[in-house]
């Protein structure tokens, strides 16, 4: 049996997904003739049925469907290694580092600062996101190491704990809850996140939907003072955004949040290596724990 080629996933992919040949073939901008013709090949180079086709329906057979799932990734692999070689190939090249705007610690200056003074640095090259999207984008290659907020799927990565902040509930000045010194969770009922997530249940996923990600800070704050919403915000973030009409108050029982920096296992970058040891240093120095360099 010959090796499989790219194309001839893509084009199982495309009718797996669509059930239907025309719609498979309209989307990869093929007559369709020719894309049932190489899935009649694909079967045969195989020695398997992938597709039961009727004149009514398509539907995959088991071995369709085990081989829908490995494509995706091979697909998703080649992608990721295509735009990591382009990214190594550039005439100047740069570490791209993927996170959530001020979802730092407060601590990405100061690495940014010092790690200009490694003799492996590189031009670094910010990749914003919503919250959960650092970790695709290191597994499809558009960034070479991420600062992200635990948890989140580690397989296959290397991640090295930064620091653990506290959060604080951040609400209108004007609400009630802005009497308190301090509070629990269970005192938030009622009350929704910027996800829309209830607030009564502890934040200690990602976000359930694309609402959180497509409002960047100044709108979620314009949100809290309008009383719509309240906030889980690192203490790092209260500090660095005092508004009259936002009270930040702290709430006993709410879980901190864990920094951490994570990379591809595979990685053998030294300007990635610099980066996380610079990191690492610069959080010890802040938090007060002696200075231990990673190993790699």
């Amino acid at each position: 049996m010959s090796d499989l080629e790219v194309r001839q996933l893509r084009y199982f992919v495309a009718v797996a997904e669509e059930l239907h040949f025309g719609r498979a073939a309209e989307r990869l901008g093929m007559a369709q003739p020719p894309l049932s013709r190489a899935i009649r090949e694909l079967e045969r180079q195989l020695g398997v049925t992938l597709m039961e086709r009727t004149t009514r329906r398509v539907t995959l057979t088991p071995a369709g469907e085990t081989l829908l799932r490995d494509a995706r990734t091979a697909l998703d692999a080649v992608a990721a290694a295509a735009r990591r070689a382009r990214n190594a190939g550039r005439p100047e090249p740069v570490l791209r580092l993927a996170l959530k705007a001020d979802y730092d610690g407060g601590l990405l200056p100061q690495i940014m600062a010092a790690y200009q003074q490694e003799p492996a640095a590189l031009p670094v090259r910010l990749e914003l996101g919503g919250r959960a999207e650092q970790e695709p984008a290191l597994r499809d290659g558009r960034a070479d190491l991420a600062l992200l907020v635990r948890p989140f799927d580690e397989r296959d990565l290397d991640v090295e704990p930064l620091l653990t902040e506290s959060r604080l509930l951040a609400v209108a000045a004007n609400d009630p809850l802005a009497a308190h010194t301090s509070l629990r969770v269970a005192d938030l009922a009622g009350r929704v996140l910027p996800d829309g997530a209830p607030a009564d249940h502890e934040e200690s996923a990602p976000p359930r939907s694309g609402q959180a990600r497509s409002l960047d800070l100044a709108q979620i704050f314009n949100l809290i003072e309008l009383g719509d919403i309240v906030w889980f915000v690192p203490e790092s973030i209260a500090r660095l955004h005092p508004r009259p009409g936002v009270a930040y108050r702290s709430v006993s029982d709410l879980p901190p949040l864990e920094f951490a920096l994570a990379w591809p296992q595979e990685s053998r970058s030294p300007a990635v290596a610099a980066f996380v040891r610079t990191a690492c240093a610069v959080a010890a120095l802040v938090a007060g724990r002696p200075v231990e360099v990673p190993a790699r």
